[in-house]
């Protein structure tokens, strides 16, 4: 079984998009077989790894037949089709020989209603029996295919029935933040709303008709690797200015005081020697880097990695090119180490 690795946050322009990408390339380069599933009805994961500028470039993978994005690889679950469900035909992702991509699609905000209702678990949960189990099952189903190590999942910011469902049918998760009020907000809402979904998914965990379906529901306990702090300004190249170490300072406080609690509580956190193991105290950032400024969009263009692009890729010369790739060189050496902490805590788990 792939390990599944859900990047949720409901507050919206967090980077979760970003991380992903450049994230699960950093886990490839290191050797991992990697699967970007992406889940957000936006679709910016695949415009960004494909390098799709426009809508029309999406129909290539949606219009030529077979199971080529997520939403077709649901469909028989989802539209009652006789027919199992098959493994996503994904994209090759250029460069990086080690990642793949389920497409994202539109069409996947149509399945929240019913999902939604399967989920209730309701007296008329009978005859929707096989939706929970349906989104995990796919994954694992396309995983297997290409023979993946690492599922990297890509969330919309929202507390819909399909989020709740990828998160609590994921091995572990990461909380994307950026410094700033909102993401200080959803600190306290993610402590609040992670506990009620974690007894949801004991109840489905304990449901025999979900466990008796065409696609079961996976019995998992999905735990905190941690949190991602990005979109700040250094001060003199080194440090977040004073505004934005503000706000990092009351993130950090918001998870050691309160989500940091919650999810003990609730059973969904690795044990603290885990944590120890990388260096890291429980609720410090995973990963913590600044703004990628430009780099940002000659990435989406060349899709490449922020810290992968070539001289010619970054068009620049002189002392802005040096100043250029010496941000690279930063940004590829805090991607490594989250890469090394990420396959570090899921060995120690799988060990003990």
């Amino acid at each position: 079984m792939a390990t599944q690795i859900a990047l949720f946050n409901h507050k919206g322009g967090v980077s979760k998009t970003t991380t992903a990408f450049n994230l699960g390339w950093m886990l490839a380069a290191r050797g991992k077989k990697v699967l970007l599933a992406d889940c957000d009805p936006q679709c910016n994961l695949t415009g960004m790894v494909l390098g799709f500028k426009g809508i029309e470039d999406f129909s290539a993978i949606y219009e030529t037949g077979g199971v080529k994005n997520i939403r077709d690889g649901l469909a028989p679950a989802f539209e009652s089709r006789p027919a199992p469900m098959e493994p996503v035909a994904c994209e090759p992702i250029a460069g990086q020989p080690n990642m793949h991509l389920i497409p994202g699609h539109i069409g996947i905000a149509e399945y929240e209603v019913t999902l939604g209702i399967a989920q209730e678990l309701s007296g008329s949960l009978v005859t929707l029996q096989n939706l929970p189990g349906s989104l995990h099952h796919l994954f694992q189903l396309t995983a297997k295919k290409y023979t993946s190590d690492y599922i990297i999942v890509d969330m919309s910011p929202s507390l819909g029935p399909i989020n709740q469902n990828l998160l609590m049918t994921s091995d572990y998760f990461l909380v994307p933040m950026a410094p700033d009020y909102f993401s200080v907000m959803a600190t306290d809402s993610l402590a609040t709303v992670l506990p009620k979904w974690k007894t949801w998914a004991k109840q489905a965990q304990n449901l025999s008709v979900l466990q008796k379906a065409t696609y079961p529901f996976p019995i998992v306990s999905p735990k905190f690797l941690g949190t991602v702090v990005q979109k700040y300004r250094l001060r003199e190249g080194q440090t977040p200015s004073s505004a934005f170490q503000k706000w990092i300072d009351e993130i950090e406080q918001g998870v050691q005081q309160k989500l940091v609690p919650a999810l003990k509580g609730c059973d969904m956190l690795l044990p603290e020697e885990a944590y120890a193991s990388i260096g890291l105290a429980v609720g410090k950032p995973l990963l913590q880097m600044s703004d990628f400024n430009s780099l940002i969009a000659l990435s989406q263009k060349h899709k490449a990695p922020v810290f992968a692009l070539t001289d010619a890729q970054l068009e620049q010369t002189g002392i802005v090119l040096e100043r250029t790739k010496k941000s690279m060189h930063s940004f590829g050496g805090l991607f490594a180490e989250a890469a090394d902490r990420i396959i570090a805590l899921t060995e120690y788990a799988a060990r003990h």
